[in-house]
């Protein structure tokens, strides 16, 4: 198949990778560049031409076809655009524009669809748990998303949302959600939700790393309460997806997903809320840090 092809789009840099191919993480070349999002639409276009050109010259190799990760999903029905963050894309034909600028095939999927395709084929699942067919990907950070993985097969769904349990209802003490809803996952167990919460009842902005090691040094109420929060609704929010799914394995990333407790006393949480006697779901680290999105971008 030849050398594969990746861009990843982030609200602040674009990063374009060419693989050697799907069997390994050997990279030809890697390259940032600002997203420079603010300057429009067009701008980030120019932007992403701009990084193949670069990554052509410098290698001699041509692109064939291109995977984007995006920070936002395609609607199936209307191929426009909808809930990026980069506000600028919504709601425009981002997979036809990029087609016509850079006369390649583009393939489309949102961020944390390309983190849990990467750790599917190339990363943490093949080591772990080779066998593996359902593997479901959470991201816990600033904000909660998910994408899923069936048969080595990214699922889109009919709407585009499949994997999205950042969005299903919680608790209703999360609060509002920028979507529109209250108590989402996302308002809950969030970096910035949990923060908030501990914020509310100390009077004290800390992140939530700073707040974990005081938990874990035994001398602060607050940050214990914040922990046990974060813990109970891992828990919950975690059994929903496994009581729908059921996947064999569940990767977490994000800046939560790096908290040890999480794989010890978060799964006793999402023990007692699983339709079953004894919780057999795997979850695991993820193995490729920031190189995720693009690699599986790239696999597209």
């Amino acid at each position: 198949m030849g050398p594969l092809w990746g861009i990843d789009l982030g609200g602040t840099k674009i990063e374009g990778v060419i693989l050697e191919d799907r069997e390994t993480t050997n990279v030809f070349k890697r390259l940032r560049i600002p997203t420079e999002a603010h300057k429009g639409y067009d701008h980030i276009i120019d932007q992403i031409a701009r990084v193949l050109e670069v990554l052509t010259s410098e290698t001699g190799i041509k692109p064939g076809r291109l995977g984007i990760g995006t920070p936002g999903a395609l609607e199936p029905s209307t191929q426009l655009m909808k809930n990026c963050n980069t506000t600028v894309l919504n709601g425009r034909a981002f997979k036809r524009d990029l087609e016509i600028a850079l006369g390649l095939p583009v393939f489309l999927a949102n961020d944390a669809n390309c983190f849990v395709m990467a750790e599917s084929h190339m990363g943490v699942v093949p080591d772990e748990v080779p066998d593996a067919a359902v593997i479901f990907g959470a991201i816990l950070g600033t904000g909660v998303g998910g994408g899923l993985v069936v048969n080595g097969k990214i699922i889109n769904g009919r709407q585009g949302i499949a994997g999205e349990w950042g969005h299903n209802f919680l608790d209703k003490s999360g609060g509002n959600c920028y979507c529109g809803k209250r108590g989402c996952v996302e308002t809950v167990i969030s970096g910035p939700a949990l923060e908030k919460y501990y914020e509310n009842l100390m009077g004290i902005h800390l992140d939530l790393s700073e707040i974990i090691e005081r938990y874990k040094k035994g001398d602060d109420e607050v940050a214990e309460k914040t922990v046990k929060r974060l813990l109970e609704f891992f828990g919950k929010g975690m059994a929903n997806v496994i009581n729908i799914l059921d996947p064999d394995v569940i990767v977490l990333g994000g800046g939560l997903g790096k908290i040890d407790l999480l794989y010890s006393e978060g799964l006793w949480e999402v023990e007692k809320h699983v339709f079953n006697d004894r919780l057999e779901t795997k979850f695991l680290r993820p193995s490729l840090g920031d190189s995720a999105g693009v690699f599986g971008a790239a696999l597209l």
